[in-house]
């Protein structure tokens, strides 16, 4: 059985309620038998380098922990201040953040969706390249691709205008691998469970908040501010993949 712990849009932004929230999120998860965590984005608020480093103590964990930009990361800051130097990764520094994480029983490639400047999400053709290549080097390894847009609406229109763009792109790239169980994502501050090129799409619950649906609350954006921070928790077995949410109280 594979346990993967998948957090994200933490939007650390140097305040004690984000800070607090997100401790509360990350102890949990680092105290408990999981196989890796996952970040997918929004890790800081403004993309300043101070806030990067405010992480840095959070997610000092015994598991593994893998992570990508959201659109309110800067690359060259989560790069320098999260991966040690501003190459790290072996591309430029102003390049793509993506990661592969090989564990024994599972291939977690989380790749970089960010536009720098911009609100919504596309995957480069250097991302697309380099997740093909991830995917084509254990083809008989189950695999999870994660980014932090979804690449399909979720019924909340103001997520829904910045979603993944040209996902017919990622597509493609996913029907040559079979073993890919799952797309994984952030950005909605929901938990939420769809499909996407015949794949589940599982979508990280709220950390700084929640947001609701348009018929949950009359308010624009709707956004709840009061319910708990919360986690998923993807577990792979036999063949199957079940998600829990979870608030963390």
């Amino acid at each position: 059985m594979l346990v993967l712990a998948h957090v994200s849009d933490i939007h650390i932004d140097g305040s004690d309620r984000n800070t607090a929230r997100a401790t509360r999120v990350l102890d949990h998860v680092g105290r408990l038998s999981v196989d890796a965590i996952l970040l997918t984005g929004d890790i800081a608020d403004h993309g300043a380098v101070e806030e990067y480093e405010i992480t840095r103590g959070l997610i000092e964990t015994r598991a593994p922990l893998v992570l990508c930009p959201g659109n309110h990361d800067i690359r060259e800051n989560l790069r320098k201040v999260l991966l040690g130097d501003l190459n790290g990764d072996g591309v430029e520094s102003g390049g793509p953040v993506n990661q592969a994480l090989r564990l024994p029983g599972a291939t977690i490639a989380l790749c970089d969706s960010s536009i720098p400047g911009r609100p919504d999400g596309l995957l480069s053709d250097e991302t697309l390249d380099w997740l093909d290549g991830v995917l084509a080097a254990a083809p008989d390894v189950p695999a999870f691709v994660g980014m932090h847009h979804p690449a399909v609406p979720l019924g909340i229109p103001y997520v829904d205008e910045i979603r993944l763009g040209e996902p017919e792109r990622l597509a493609g790239v996913l029907a040559r691998h079979p073993q890919v169980v799952a797309v994984l994502a952030g950005h909605a501050h929901t938990g939420a469970a769809t499909t996407f090129a015949g794949l589940p799409l599982l979508v990280a619950p709220g950390v700084v908040n929640t947001a609701l649906l348009p018929f949950e609350i009359a308010a624009h954006p709707p956004v709840d501010r009061d319910l708990p921070p919360a986690v998923a928790f993807h577990v792979f077995d036999e063949g199957r993949i079940t998600t829990h949410y979870r608030p963390v109280g």
